[in-house]
């Protein structure tokens, strides 16, 4: 299963070189009176992906990342911009050629500090006066940075951080030693890869080490507001890889400081952890028990450090929240996943108490707090991610990087759905049609699968590693109507439709799907004759189990997917999961196969099927197509393999993700009969 990393590969953000950014930034709205056009495969490359935004202490400026293509290089690359709150100011702040993420404004907002990354995948702080001048990389640092922090009084940072090792000329034996020993671009996990807490002074440039246990992994480091603690996960009593649970604890800021234990709790899929600025309490993001983890839900907990006690704070929620925003005394902004939407919400820190800044079917993908502002990324249907200002009255754009390119597009027309499934269960989903689509029309139509599961397909327009709703869009255009469904194992109706197909995957997805199919060809929209599906990473998986399960699919696409699970065991970086859901394949055999019957009833397979991964793929590696693959050749089934060379779970070169959409549209355009169109 594939539950952790909501990615669809071929939506990664391609697109754009820094020229067309900063005529977009200045919101051209496209040439006047010009008709409309249907999405191009050039698009891709033009849309920019805007992402994470950061908010100084008062609020009146924003940093955030916009992600585009140097098509020069083919590679995708990240820059760092800075609007004000107003949206009247909108600066490039970081050159062209290089790739930054993750930038902090200062305490007093004098600074703004980022990662600059490197072709080896490595990071490395880099620092930027706002009164002039450029950025310069901070000396004394020697290692891969993965996270950081400001001291309150601007004066130090505390990084998280693997030592560099020197260079050998050959490279050494791997040695392992851990039960999650490979990650997704990550590879082979060492010793060598658990992060340390150093603390940087900017006056005199000095590294000095914080936490020194070789055997800790410290991650998610922040200052105590007044600067004399610092709090952190860590796993230097619990083990992480078998138990799923991380330590909360706090640490002096001084060298040989012994770090004091707080709580433990189940990991979060996206952590997060906040200081309330009167310093009493720590918020943090908290995860479900092995078991159920991968059907994310993650919540939010406080602890309180004079009681020595944690409260979890958003238990009546019942949805998953991410994006934990910086929190006042009295709540903490953060985005809640509902129901088809992602939107912005205040959470009182006493009562756990739910409010929503906006309504409306948005899809936020960040936010940040400062001052009395509160800003977000988000997009809907027909606009793609930009930076917003939320208000009493909903959300005000202050950034316009993508305006001139979707004024220009004729978008396909985006509406929810509801249907029974086969055991009368209420599913949701929506459809997208072309922008000309008539009613009373059967259309040829593709089913196409998100992945996770957890996550969800929902309204806007995102054009980063995880982006069906480009996709959905690029089917549309080319005439087909798409569904997008909700399947039971999806985030965004509660725990307990998400956890539903714990230990029986492949079975109500499966009946969920084929009654979204029901439905569209019974009110007439889908052509029964002309059906397709598809999907990347579990909605590859998806896409196997339903081929197998029915055979009136003429066309099927499967990315990133894996057929035989059993096969997965050890190839793939879950084995935690498996070990809490399934059991380990020698306890639970029988399981196991029901899990992996694609592969082992290939013979039912009779839809023309187009198998594609990333070489370099551990989440779901390139094994899990290339015996599906097989099989179906044997079998004397249609079918074609695709593997992209030194790619990972997500592509990232713009020339392979170009090559995947357009063969995607091929392969259903040949079998649904739309390639004399």
């Amino acid at each position: 299963m594939r539950m952790t990393l909501l990615t669809i590969a071929c939506s990664v953000g391609l697109f754009a070189a820094d020229a067309a950014g900063a005529a977009g930034a200045s919101g051209a709205s496209g040439a006047s009176g010009a008709s409309k056009r249907a999405l191009d495969a050039s698009d891709f490359e033009r849309l920019l992906s805007v992402e994470a935004v950061a908010c100084s202490a008062d609020g009146s400026w924003i940093l955030y990342t916009v992600e585009g293509s140097d098509l020069r290089s083919d590679e995708r690359k990240t820059s760092v911009w800075m609007t004000d709150f107003e949206g009247s100011t909108d600066l490039k702040l970081t050159g062209a050629g290089e790739s930054a993420s993750d930038p902090k404004f200062s305490p007093d907002g004098r600074y703004v500090a980022f990662l600059s990354e490197h072709k080896d995948d490595t990071k490395s702080l880099s620092l930027l006066d706002r009164r002039g001048g450029e950025a310069q990389p901070l000396d004394g640092i020697a290692g891969d940075v993965a996270e950081y922090a400001w001291s309150p009084d601007g004066a130090r940072l505390v990084i998280s951080m693997r030592k560099a090792e020197a260079e050998a000329k050959t490279p050494r034996p791997i040695v392992i030693d851990r039960l999650h020993f490979k990650e997704d671009r990550e590879g082979y996990l060492t010793a060598a890869d658990r992060r340390q807490l150093y603390l940087y002074d900017l006056a005199t440039q000095t590294l000095t080490p914080l936490t020194t246990d070789p055997e800790a992994d410290d991650t998610a480091p922040v200052f105590s507001p007044d600067g004399r603690q610092i709090a952190f996960f860590s796993n230097r009593t619990t083990d992480e890889d078998r138990t799923a649970k991380l330590e909360l604890d706090v640490t002096e800021t001084r060298a040989g400081a012994a770090p004091r234990k707080l709580t433990e709790f189940f990991a979060p899929n996206k952590p997060a952890l906040r200081w309330t600025p009167d310093g009493t309490r720590l918020l943090y993001t908290t995860g479900l028990p092995p078991r159920l983890n991968a059907y994310i839900q993650d919540r939010l907990s406080v602890f309180t450090i004079a009681e020595g006690k944690s409260r979890l704070l958003s238990e009546r929620l019942d949805r998953a929240l991410m994006g934990v925003s910086a929190a006042s005394d009295d709540s903490v902004e953060a985005i809640v996943e509902d129901d088809g939407v992602e939107l912005p919400v205040s959470v009182r820190l006493d009562t756990g108490e739910t409010h929503r800044l906006v309504t409306g079917k948005w899809s936020a993908a960040s936010i940040c707090a400062g001052g009395k502002h509160v800003a977000v990324v988000a997009s809907n249907d027909s606009s793609a991610p930009e930076v917003y200002a939320v208000e009493p009255g909903g959300l005000r754009k202050l950034t316009h990087h993508n305006d001139a390119e979707m004024a220009e597009l004729a978008l396909g027309g985006v509406e929810d759905i509801s249907f029974p499934s086969r055991d009368g269960t209420i599913i949701h989903g929506m459809t997208v049609k072309p922008a000309d689509y008539r009613a009373g029309q059967a259309y040829p139509t593709i089913l196409w699968i998100h992945g996770g599961p957890n996550g969800q397909d929902s309204h806007g327009l995102s054009i980063d590693a995880y982006s069906p709703e480009l996709e959905r869009q690029w089917f549309a255009a080319h005439g087909y109507v798409v569904l997008a469904v909700n399947y039971r194992g999806s985030s965004g109706r509660g725990a307990a439709f998400a956890q539903a197909i714990a230990a029986d995957w492949g079975h109500k997805e499966v009946a969920d799907l084929l009654a979204a199919v029901d439905y569209a060809v019974r009110e007439k929209i889908a052509d029964p004759q002309r059906l397709g599906v598809g999907g990347w990473s579990y909605g590859g998986i998806l896409t196997d189990y339903l081929i197998a399960s029915d055979t009136r699919f003429k066309a099927a696409i499967s990315g990133a997917g894996s057929a035989n699970q059993i096969s997965m065991y050890g190839a793939d970086q879950y084995i935690l999961q498996y070990n809490a859901e399934l059991q380990a394949p020698w306890a639970a055999t029988a399981l196991w196969l029901k899990v992996s019957y694609p592969f082992f009833h290939a013979d039912r397979i009779k839809t023309p099927t187009l198998f594609l991964g990333g070489q370099k793929d551990f989440n779901v590696p390139i094994a899990g197509g290339e015996q599906m693959y097989a099989s179906l050749r044997t079998l004397g089934v249609p079918a074609q393999l695709i593997v992209y060379p030194g790619q990972y779970h997500v592509l990232t070169r713009p020339s392979y993700i170009k090559d995947c959409i357009q063969r995607y549209l091929a392969w259903f355009d040949r079998y649904l009969g739309m390639t004399g169109r």
